[in-house]
């Protein structure tokens, strides 16, 4: 049984604050390290439930977060930046399930701790289908597109909901309770770890009642920007619709195509961010 896991850093319990989960600041090794144990949490749950393979896919930052011989399960390493698919990379049809660890809840929400949506510098909202979407939500575009269920999801409350808008079969690890953007009452490392490896186990033992996200199609993401320098900037790419000063509308029948539209508006406002 293959699982395919995308790992953020955000949702690690614990983390609040971007110093913690940036490379350069004199917290984050010790913090990579509990997201780590976290990743490999997940990986003992799901192999205790009769699962052998694992592919991680780093998704955070620079996405070379986590040591590789640190892994539980043999796991594969997929690391580094310039990933066409970003945070799915890495994902088919082979896989039996996902599972999406430190995750955080999208720029749209109401206090989730560290919210953003891909571009937090560029991205003021995003809504697939009229709905506020995180990037949990976009990346079940792919997972529907693969046929995979989400089984799992970990990191704050409010996260757990907006999965759950996308998959709601998912298995939610809450690890900790959003208070403000920049606030939250964490469960202890071990006790975090603890959850996350009963809800991964879970979660496998579940997973012939799941099924993959069905976001209706044709689907349509509507970005919202800070400004307008990367609304125009969006409106280069074919089939992308300026709506407003700030808003921009992305559709399409396939939701993978959608989803690759829509890594390439977040590659295109990075390289304005850089400009300014």
């Amino acid at each position: 049984m293959k699982i395919f896991i995308s790992s953020d850093m955000e949702g690690t319990a614990g983390v609040v604050d971007w110093s913690q989960c940036l490379a350069g600041n004199p917290e984050y090794e010790y913090y990579r390290g509990l997201l780590q144990d976290e990743v490999n949490a997940s990986i003992k749950g799901a192999a205790a439930a009769g699962a052998n393979e694992f592919l991680i896919n780093d998704s955070h930052s620079s996405m070379q977060n986590m040591r590789p011989d640190k892994f539980e399960g043999n796991a594969r390493y997929l690391s580094g930046r310039f990933k066409p698919m970003y945070m799915m990379q890495g994902l088919d049809s082979s896989y039996d399930a996902i599972f999406f660890v430190s995750y955080h809840g999208s720029m749209g929400s109401d206090g989730a701790v560290l919210s953003h949506t891909y571009n937090p510098r560029a991205i003021a909202d995003v809504r697939l289908n009229g709905k506020v979407v995180s990037e949990a939500g976009l990346n079940a575009l792919v997972a529907q597109s693969y046929g995979v269920p989400i089984a799992l999801v970990t990191g704050d409350d409010i996260t757990a909901e907006e999965t759950r808008i996308w998959a709601p079969d998912v298995v939610a690890a809450v690890v900790k309770t959003s208070i403000t953007r920049f606030a939250a009452d964490s469960m202890h490392p071990v006790e975090a770890c603890d959850l996350i490896l009963n809800s991964a186990r879970d979660a496998i033992s579940k997973l012939k009642t799941m099924s993959p996200p069905a976001i209706a199609l044709p689907a349509t993401i509507e970005i919202t920007f800070h400004n307008s320098d990367f609304t125009n900037m969006a409106a280069w790419l074919p089939g992308t619709k300026k709506t407003g000063v700030k808003t921009v509308e992305l559709t399409d029948e396939d939701p993978l195509s959608l989803f690759r539209r829509f890594i390439t508006t977040v590659l295109l406002t990075r390289s304005i961010v850089e400009w300014n």
